[in-house]
């Protein structure tokens, strides 16, 4: 885009700056949301929920299901690489 193009463009630099940011926010967000061990730790979590007689079996299952579906999401996605280094 020329000279012009940009001077043309210039009272839309907020709005561009502002998808920008947005962007950045969201990929951030799935980076955390989907991290291998951030789910690993969820996982974890549950256990001991679990263990400690705070939710029953059926819980369980089903959120164990929901977050060992993000963790294989989120590995085939490369955030993380598998050894708990992501």
């Amino acid at each position: 885009m020329g000279l012009i193009g940009e001077v043309f463009l210039l009272p839309f630099a907020p709005v561009r700056g502002s998808g920008w940011v947005i962007k950045q926010v969201l990929q951030e967000a799935e980076r955390l949301y989907y991290d291998p061990g951030a789910v690993r730790a969820e996982l974890a979590a549950l256990e001991e929920q679990l263990t400690a007689g705070e939710i029953d079996e059926e819980e369980f299952d089903r959120r164990e299901d929901e977050l060992l579906d993000r963790l294989e999401t989120g590995l085939r996605a490369g955030y993380g690489n598998g050894d708990r280094t992501a």
